[in-house]
């Protein structure tokens, strides 16, 4: 398959042929239709991460279609139109199970502890509990687009702050997650 990867930190990235990775008994291989590209992916790159090591294929804000499923896997099938959080969870620890999958000590993250979604195939660990099914009429990129800004601005928002319909929002900054955040604030009301 082809992906995009670097060599060195802080190096060019190109366009290379690499293995197919395996599909994991309780995962699924996803192909990647669209991909977006976040400030993280730059940490990535710049060597700030110390999961990171060259040569590395980057991305994390994915979405596509299932074309293998481990044979453990249960919800998913061939054909089935996804995408993942930013941080894949086991879904069978305490904190996965109290609603807490961003603390799990078990956490998996694509673009970091493994070969990311710069690529045309990835391998997703856990789908079960990690994949979340697209609309058919959703178009891959705004799912793409959609990734770890929007949902670690609705966790922020929603989940923490406990913002309701009516309230004052402050956002400092204009970043990815920044705008997110207005965009959620805005919807709300």
């Amino acid at each position: 398959m082809k992906a995009a990867l670097f060599e060195t930190f802080r190096g060019p990235i190109a366009v290379r042929d690499v293995a197919d990775p395996a599909c994991p008994e309780d995962g699924v291989i996803v192909a990647v239709k669209a991909c977006g590209v976040c400030r993280s992916d730059h940490h990535a790159w710049a060597g700030v991460d110390p999961d990171v090591a060259p040569p590395h294929v980057p991305g994390h804000e994915f979405a596509g279609v299932v074309v293998e499923a481990g044979r453990n896997c249960r919800r998913w099938r061939v054909g089935d139109r996804v995408t993942a959080p930013f941080i894949l969870a086991c879904g069978q620890c305490p904190d996965c199970l109290g609603g807490d999958a961003t603390v799990c000590a078990s956490q998996h993250v694509v673009g970091f502890s493994s070969w990311g979604a710069f690529a045309e195939r990835l391998a997703v660990p856990h789908a079960d509990f990690n994949l979340v099914r697209l609309p058919d009429g959703m178009d891959f990129a705004v799912a793409a687009g959609m990734g770890c800004r929007v949902t670690t601005a609705f966790r922020a928002i929603v989940d923490r702050a406990a913002l309701r319909p009516g309230e004052w929002l402050a956002v400092h900054g204009a970043g990815g997650v920044g705008l997110a955040a207005v965009m959620i604030g805005a919807t709300m009301g």
